[in-house]
């Protein structure tokens, strides 16, 4: 009766949680982890900031107005007229960038909101990746689980029958208690996969951007493994934003070593205007010509310089890493899938019929208690590790995915 009870409130207590379950897709998962998430949110204003400083870098300097007044004083000794004595100058100067300096910017600046995009895309990518990850850690956790939960359950009914059969007499009282030590090994199991349930449930939710965590249910099924399309190498280098952001860095390094050569070049200032001395008006022009005998930009050029062969050798660096990083996806991939179509899935198919014919012996002769829970141990852990072996190739098929550049 104790059993029963049990096995009852179990039921009662997983019925209501699995009816208020949402059901969650993988795709809906990375859908929703792209949308509105903070990271993209600072991304995205980046990218804002880096527009504002390319409209910017187009605006040519102001003009600036002079008003200069000379020679006046406010004593008449001696005497003083002010139209005479005074000197006035009213005059416009205006800077003339030489040497394509506007140019320069606006393609330097034009090159960082490119970066800026490549960023953008990048995250969304590195987001996709850790979400796909993170759904399938949390799907296999909680089917582990649910397996447990539902092991447990069947196993309160071997407890129920072999009570029966100790009160007719009909099995000793140790196969009995060997029994329901093996149910509360079961039942610890089971807190344990919970645990491992909600905490990747909720990291997963972390991967999302999101604030709450409720439960769901996993839709998209572990065995259901989507083929991955075999790219060659220039087709992944192609589409590996981190090699896009490298060719674009050296682009931008080459194009801030031109602003900074641009820069060299001397900037004069054109003055023009009104000047009134000695009671004539008369018109005014000027030139300043800065005279690059020290500073040259020397520094910066040089140091644009040390940047750009900083950036070629990134280009090297990157192509090395993407490349390392796909031999080790596909390798992966093509193991975890021979380990789970050749080794797991057989052996949990053995462990399975082994378990079947001992529990019909068990119930058919009542002997050999041993041998039916060292036979549902075996099955129980079969089964898990032919589950978490699911969940790890989806896993890899995720990360084979990401080294591919394929995910959004």
């Amino acid at each position: 009766m104790n059993s029963f009870v049990r096995a009852c409130a179990v039921t009662f207590v997983i019925a209501p949680a699995l009816l208020c379950q949402t059901q969650l897709t993988l795709a809906d998962a990375v859908s929703q982890g792209l949308a509105g998430n903070p990271a993209l949110a600072v991304a995205a204003a980046r990218e804002n900031a880096a527009e504002g400083l390319r409209r910017q870098a187009g605006l040519s300097p102001n003009p600036r107005l002079v008003v200069q007044l000379e020679n006046t004083r406010l004593w008449e000794s001696p005497s003083f007229s002010y139209p005479r004595d005074t000197q006035n100058y009213a005059f416009v100067s205006q800077t003339l960038e030489t040497g394509g300096k506007r140019d320069r910017r606006v393609e330097l600046a034009a090159k960082n909101v490119r970066g800026s995009e490549l960023v953008t895309q990048l995250q969304r990518r590195q987001i996709a990746s850790r979400v796909a990850t993170a759904y399938w850690i949390a799907a296999g956790a909680a089917r582990v689980r649910d397996l447990l939960q539902q092991e447990s359950t069947a196993f309160e009914r071997l407890v129920e029958f072999n009570s029966v059969r100790v009160s007719e007499g009909a099995a000793p009282e140790v196969d009995l208690l060997r029994i329901e030590v093996e149910r509360d090994r079961l039942i610890s199991l089971v807190r344990t996969a919970e645990q491992e349930a909600d905490r990747t449930r909720i990291i997963l939710f972390r991967e999302m951007g999101k604030l709450e965590f409720p439960a769901i249910d996993f839709t998209d099924s572990l065995e259901e493994l989507h083929p991955t399309e075999p790219l060659t190498l220039a087709q992944v280098l192609g589409r590996r934003i981190e090699m896009l952001l490298a060719r674009e860095a050296v682009e931008q390094a080459q194009a801030n070593l031109r602003l900074q050569q641009a820069n060299a070049k001397t900037d004069p200032d054109i003055q023009l205007g009104y000047e009134r001395i000695g009671g004539f008006d008369t018109i005014y022009a000027a030139a300043q010509i800065p005279l690059p005998i020290r500073n040259r930009n020397q520094g910066q050029i040089e140091a644009a310089r040390a940047e750009a062969r900083a950036s070629e050798s990134s280009v090297v660096a990157t192509e090395a890493a993407i490349r390392s990083e796909l031999e080790i996806a596909t390798t992966d991939f093509a193991l975890r899938r021979k380990l789970v179509n050749e080794t797991l899935r057989p052996m949990r198919d053995r462990a399975a019929e082994v378990y079947r014919i001992a529990d019909g012996a068990y119930r058919e002769t009542g002997s050999d208690i041993l041998r039916l829970i060292d036979a549902e141990r075996t099955r129980i852990e079969a089964e898990i590790t032919y589950t978490r072996g699911l969940a790890e190739l989806e896993q890899s098929a995720v990360a084979l995915e990401t080294a591919q550049g394929n995910l959004p």
